[in-house]
């Protein structure tokens, strides 16, 4: 067991405090990281405030984690010391059911270990990356390319292979006509995968506010869902939908915008029940559908596709000390456009 520094909340809605946790000894297959960066996704702020349901307290949370390798089990045959490695949001599956065996481990039957507020096989809790050290089986381990920086890789381990994910499998690229809702943690990331696949890229936002900056990362449009000209000019027109955000929407009108067979992915999660009038569906064959997250092969891919294209997430680089005040500001919107931690700062 090794004892390290880490920054977790005692009970649902309380503020992070520094603390201490046990890793567990590096087994055959394990890889120990010393974590560098992580990311603040809005899910940590929503687990942490059991948003989505009981939780498992003390809580660590953070799943964008970026660092180098500190030590290997004997077994371990991906990774050396030194290595620059990422996890994302989980941190082992059963490996035996036929999700798990075709690569999609974040659908497995039998639920996959989630990298904070989950419980291992060992039976254990687990600890997320507002921490000094991890230890993760390799499998569940990828490798950060030379072509990113460790600090803005963190945020592609969640906000970037939940865009990437969705928009490879509803095959994104030239002549394809791609809205992504939300310029925020997610949606930022998103726009910029979709302009790298050669998509035509929309921004559907609350207001103009960010059109500059939607422009600037690769949107070709960028158009304001507060002015009801937006539906009207864009009805019927677009091939795939990204709703990045987590709050309820008028999906009917969303919807709309879809042209025949076209789909709208959910990648958002509110808190709270949500409402689609399945009449908004009929006649044009259009498709409501969701995403999470994307399997370990996959997620080194977007690795991969994101260093040779140039992708990387826009941060603002914070302490530890600083995490109950980014929380805060996450649910204002007053982040451009992932926060992320320091981890010397633990």
């Amino acid at each position: 067991m090794t004892t390290v520094s880490a920054y977790a909340t005692p009970a649902a809605k309380a503020p992070l405090e520094r603390t201490t946790i046990e890793r567990r000894a590096v087994g055959e297959s394990d890889v120990m990281i010393d974590i560098k960066f992580v990311g603040i996704c809005h899910s940590d702020i929503h687990q942490a405030r059991e948003g989505w349901g009981e939780a498992i307290f003390p809580m660590v949370p953070g799943h964008e984690i970026a660092g180098v390798v500190a030590e290997v089990g004997p077994g371990v045959t991906k990774f050396r010391v030194g290595d620059r490695v990422g996890v994302g949001c989980m941190v082992d599956s059963c490996r035996r059911c036929d999700n798990c065996k075709a690569g999609l481990e974040q659908y497995c039957a039998e639920g996959p270990v989630w990298t904070y507020n989950a419980v291992g096989k060992d039976g254990q809790p687990t600890y997320g990356g507002y921490s000094q050290k991890v230890v993760v089986d390799e499998n569940y381990v990828v490798r950060i390319p030379l072509g990113l920086s460790l600090d803005v890789a963190a945020p592609l381990l969640c906000a970037g292979i939940t865009t990437y994910s969705p928009l490879r499998h509803w095959n994104a690229g030239p002549g394809k006509k791609v809205a992504v809702v939300g310029l925020g943690g997610l949606g930022h990331v998103a726009v910029k995968i979709a302009h790298a696949l050669g998509a035509e890229v929309t921004v559907l936002s609350q207001s103009l506010r960010k059109k500059d900056d939607g422009l600037r990362l690769g949107a070709d449009h960028y158009h304001a869902t507060s002015d009801p000209k937006t539906f009207e000019e864009l009805a019927g027109s677009l091939d795939l939908i990204l709703n990045t955000v987590s709050a309820p929407l008028d999906f009917a009108a969303y919807a709309s915008l879809l042209r025949t067979d076209g789909t709208m992915v959910n990648l958002g999660l509110p808190e709270e029940p949500v409402q689609i009038v399945l009449q908004s569906l009929f006649g044009n064959r259009r498709s409501m559908s969701s995403s999470g997250i994307g399997g370990i092969a996959e997620t080194q891919e977007m690795l991969d596709f994101c260093a040779a294209h140039g992708v990387a997430a826009e941060i603002e680089l914070i302490r530890a000390d600083e995490i109950n005040d980014a929380y805060e500001r996450v649910l204002a919107s007053d982040v451009r456009y992932r926060f992320v931690i320091d981890t010397a700062t633990i």
